[in-house]
């Protein structure tokens, strides 16, 4: 199963580019049927990861992606999965 990995520790205090480089691993995930995305806002204040959630729960985005789970074992961590149609228009199981 493939997995893509965000690390948002670089880039914590610029906001365009967290956007940025949110949209762009959704979008990669959605064009290659990656079925998860890890997200590591880190631990910090919480506000990073309050700035992650609320990007993915825009509509626009939301309809991308099938459910977000936080890490219970580790709060400075977000998985996002997908749900891709196969040829026939079913959704796989991930």
């Amino acid at each position: 199963m493939a997995k893509l990995v965000l690390d948002l520790h670089d880039i914590y205090n610029k906001g365009d580019q967290i956007d940025k480089a949110l949209r762009d691993v959704i979008q990669q995930a959605v064009d290659k049927k990656i079925t998860t995305v890890e997200i590591i806002p880190g631990k910090g204040s919480g506000q990073l990861k309050k700035k992650v959630i609320r990007f993915l729960e825009q509509k626009e985005i939301k309809a991308l992606y099938h459910r977000i789970d936080k890490d219970s074992k580790n709060f400075g961590r977000l998985f996002v999965y997908f749900q891709h149609k196969d040829a026939k228009g079913k959704r796989k199981r991930a």
